[in-house]
C-alpha cells in the first residue's frame, strides 16, 4: 500500500475514533453546593408593663338646717416584669453559587464529558434540599444522564500573623479551605456512578512594615484560588472514578498531525554478470 494512502488511513482512524468518543461522552449537570450550617446567636428580652386606674367623685349639700356631703375613691394599678437572656441556635441551608464555575470550565476544558446546564435549586431551604432524587423527578436537570451532587463538608476562613526574624515587620495571611463531597448520580436508575471529596484553598499574604498599619486582605482572590484548586481536584476524581477519558486521549490525538512513516531506502548492490 502506497505511503501516503497508510498516512491517510491511519487519520482517518483517529478520527473516526474521535467522533465515536465525543459521541459517546455522558452528558453531565452539575448543581451548586449544597451547605448546612448551624448558627447560635445571643438574644435578651426585657418586657415592662404597667396599668393604672383612679375615679373620684365627690358632692356636696347644704339647706338651712341640714348638710351633707358624700365623697367616693376608687384606685387599681397593674404591674408585670419579664427579662430573658440565652442563646438561639438554628440550622441554616442553602446553596453555594461561587464554586462551581471553574468546575464546569475544568471539565468544558479537559473534556471526556459534555456539560448540561441545570435548573437552581428553588424550594424552601430545610432538609429536601438534599433530596437530590426528588430534583431529578421533578425536571431540574433535562437533558442530562447523570448530575454531579456536591455538598460542603467544611469550610473556613483563617486570619493570621507572623512577625518577620530581626524586623518590626509581620506578614498577615488570609486564606479559606473549603472541602466537598460529590456524587454522580444516574437521572435513569438513580444508581451513584462516583463518590469523592475535593478539597480547595487559596491565600492571600501581605507584608506590613508597621504595627497598627491596617491591612486590606483581597478576599476575592482568595475565593477565586480556592475554587479553581476545588476544580481540578473535583475533575480529576470524577475522570478516575467515572473511567472517563482524561484530555489528550483519542479526541486530542486526532488534533495532532500524523507523522508519515519513514521513506523507503533504495539501496544499490553490486551487479553480477554471469557469462
Amino acid at each position: 500500500m502506497p505511503t501516503f494512502i497508510k498516512t491517510l488511513h491511519a487519520a482517518a482512524t483517529l478520527l473516526l475514533a474521535a467522533s465515536a468518543a465525543a459521541f459517546a461522552q455522558p452528558k453531565i449537570a452539575v448543581t451548586d453546593l449544597t451547605y448546612e450550617e448551624k448558627v447560635s446567636d445571643y438574644f435578651r428580652v426585657v418586657a415592662a408593663h404597667s396599668k393604672g386606674s383612679v375615679n373620684a367623685s365627690s358632692s356636696e349639700r347644704e339647706g338651712p338646717n341640714t348638710y351633707s356631703a358624700r365623697e367616693r375613691v376608687s384606685a387599681k394599678h397593674e404591674s408585670s416584669y419579664f427579662e430573658a437572656e440565652g442563646t438561639y441556635t438554628w440550622i441554616d441551608r442553602g446553596e453555594l453559587r461561587n464554586y462551581t464555575a471553574d468546575l464546569k470550565g475544568a471539565m468544558l476544558k479537559g473534556g471526556g464529558v459534555r456539560l448540561v446546564q441545570a435548573k437552581p435549586y428553588a424550594g424552601p431551604p430545610t432538609e429536601k434540599i438534599y433530596d437530590i432524587i426528588d430534583r431529578i423527578k421533578k425536571g431540574y436537570y433535562p437533558g442530562a444522564e447523570y448530575v454531579l451532587f456536591g455538598t460542603v463538608s467544611n469550610i473556613a476562613f483563617r486570619q493570621e500573623t507572623m512577625q518577620l526574624p530581626g524586623t518590626t515587620s509581620f506578614t498577615g495571611v488570609l486564606s479559606l479551605d473549603l472541602v466537598a463531597d460529590f456524587s454522580l448520580i444516574n437521572t435513569k436508575t438513580y444508581e451513584v456512578k462516583a463518590a469523592f471529596s475535593a478539597s480547595g484553598a487559596g491565600q492571600d499574604t501581605k507584608i506590613v512594615s508597621r504595627p497598627g498599619d491596617r491591612v486590606v486582605f483581597n478576599r476575592g482572590k482568595v475565593i477565586s484560588e480556592t475554587s479553581k484548586s476545588l476544580a481540578d481536584a473535583a475533575y480529576a476524581e470524577l475522570m478516575v472514578q467515572f473511567g472517563l477519558p482524561r484530555a489528550g486521549s483519542a479526541a486530542t490525538a486526532a488534533r495532532v498531525p500524523v507523522a508519515a512513516p519513514p521513506a523507503e531506502v533504495q539501496r544499490n548492490e553490486p551487479v553480477t554478470v554471469y557469462k
